[in-house]
Parts: structure tokens; C-alpha cells; sequence
């Protein structure tokens, strides 16, 4: 007659269950410290969506300057190919953070209202990581540092970065290494300040996407380089549509026109040679 199998029979042999010398899952991801760190200042129940949304977009965005990082490494050796890669995972990460904005636009205005002042004049417009993306996407202004003056380890970080070339410097290096021409005085610019467009990167992009086949690599950093404004741009017109949804146009919490601020900085492009020459194509 044959056994029938008990509850222990069922589960596979090879699952751990015992973990009293091991590193369990939890521990590996620190998820006591995360799980416990969602302190609502009011008693609202939504509160608890709005510290979440930010501190998930935070994750994303450490994830962001990560890969990029990586890549403006990558293209500085010329390893175009390992760039791609970090840039692909840039560009998906991106998605998440837009989608975010979608679960934001369940709070409503009235239940905003009811947790807003908690915040006091902490406001998203302070994230040190966006600015940190900011930089490394070549858009730079030095009196968003001050906002960081407080904590001075976290100033010397912010200022590195400020001080360091943006993907789209090195990029641009890379067409002068291909034999493109390039003005000197865009490649021994001052990188710290934002990047302004000039007609030998213009002319440079344009003789790639005219002749693919001969400069497919660069062909290819260009198009990740659009995916990556293109996603940063969706970001930040659902950012503003959810402050207008949610505040209207009220000035933000950290003292901004709110709406305003970010309407304007939408018409900011970060690599406008490549929007350019669509035109011109």
C-alpha cells in the first residue's frame, strides 16, 4: 500500500528552515532598519502612502546614480558596450519612478491638507540624490548647495559631484577620441557650470546619424542618452500634474513657486544637440 505523504513530504527536501547560524533574508536586506523607518508625524492613515512613495523613489534613485556612475566610468575607458548596459538599467528605472507618481495621485487634496503642515518646510526639492542626478546629467547651480550646508559630510559629497564631469561631457570626449572634430573649448570646459550647446557637437551627432553604420557605438550611447532625458522629462511633468492634482498652485513646502518651479524646468534640456538634429535629419 502505498504512503501517503505528510505535510513534511510535501515541502522540498532541499529548503532551509533553520536559520539559527545562517543569514536569513531579512538580515541580508536590512528590513528590520527599512520596514521601521515609515514615521508618520500625524495620525492620518495616508501619511503613511506619502513617506513611502518618497522613500521607494529615493531606492530608485540611489540605484540611478549607481549605474550612472558606472557608465561615465565605463565610457572614460572606451568601454562603450559596458555603458550600454548601465544605461539600459538606468532608463527601466526610470519607468518605476514615473509610475510612482500614479499611486501618489490617490491622495487627495483634503487628505493631503490634513498632514501637510507635519512636514514643515522639508520638501522633495531638497533630495540630495536628484540634485546628484542633476550633476550628472551636466545641469549645475551652485546655490542649490547651500540647502546642504547643514550636514557638512553630505555638503562635501554634493560638491564632488558638482566638481566632476557630467555623462554628457564624457560622451562628448568620446566623439573628439573618434576623430570628430570637437572646439577645445567645449572639451576643457568649466564643468561646473551647465552645459550650453555648440555647433561642433551638433555637427558631430549629426555626421553619426547620418553614417550609422560606420559609428554605430556612438550611434548607440546617443539613443540611451535620449532614452534617459526622454524618461527624466515623463518624470518631471507627472511630478508637476501630481503637485497640481494635489496642491493646486500652492507655494511648495520647502518655499518654491511649486507648480511654477517645476513647469519651468521642464523647458531645460540636458543633451539639445541630439533633440537638434532630429530637425534638421
Amino acid at each position: 500500500m502505498k504512503k501517503k505523504p505528510t505535510e513534511k513530504d510535501s515541502i522540498e527536501s532541499s529548503i532551509h528552515t533553520d536559520f539559527k547560524n545562517t543569514m536569513t533574508y531579512g538580515e541580508y536586506l536590512n528590513l528590520d532598519q527599512i520596514l521601521s523607518s515609515q514615521n508618520r508625524l500625524s495620525d492620518h492613515h495616508d501619511e503613511m502612502l506619502f513617506i513611502i512613495i518618497h522613500q521607494v523613489s529615493e531606492l530608485w534613485m540611489k540605484l540611478i546614480l549607481h549605474e550612472l556612475k558606472g557608465a561615465i566610468e565605463a565610457i572614460k575607458e572606451n568601454e562603450l558596450s559596458t555603458a550600454f548596459k548601465m544605461l539600459s538599467r538606468v532608463s527601466r528605472t526610470q519607468t518605476q519612478i514615473i509610475q510612482a507618481w500614479d499611486v501618489l495621485s490617490t491622495l487627495t487634496p483634503s487628505e493631503y491638507m490634513e498632514f501637510r503642515e507635519s512636514l514643515g518646510q522639508a520638501s522633495g526639492f531638497q533630495s540630495y540624490q536628484y540634485r546628484m542626478i542633476e550633476f550628472a546629467l551636466g545641469y549645475k547651480t551652485s546655490h542649490v548647495l547651500t540647502i546642504y550646508e547643514k550636514d557638512k559630510a553630505l555638503h562635501d559629497k554634493l560638491s564632488a559631484a558638482y566638481h566632476e564631469p557630467g555623462i554628457y561631457d564624457v560622451a562628448i570626449r568620446a566623439l573628439a577620441k573618434a576623430g570628430l572634430p570637437i572646439d577645445e573649448a567645449v572639451l576643457n570646459r568649466n564643468v561646473t557650470g551647465t552645459y550650453q550647446q555648440n555647433e561642433s557637437v551638433k555637427e558631430a551627432w549629426l555626421t553619426i546619424y547620418q553614417d550609422v553604420e560606420k559609428y554605430w557605438d556612438l550611434y548607440e550611447l546617443a539613443e540611451k542618452l535620449v532614452d534617459i532625458e526622454d524618461c527624466l522629462q515623463q518624470w518631471r511633468f507627472r511630478h508637476m500634474k501630481t503637485v497640481e492634482r494635489i496642491i493646486g498652485f500652492k507655494r511648495g513646502t520647502g518655499g518654491s513657486s511649486g507648480v511654477g518651479y517645476l513647469k519651468k524646468v521642464l523647458d531645460h534640456r540636458f543633451f539639445p544637440e541630439l533633440w537638434d538634429i532630429r530637425t534638421e535629419l
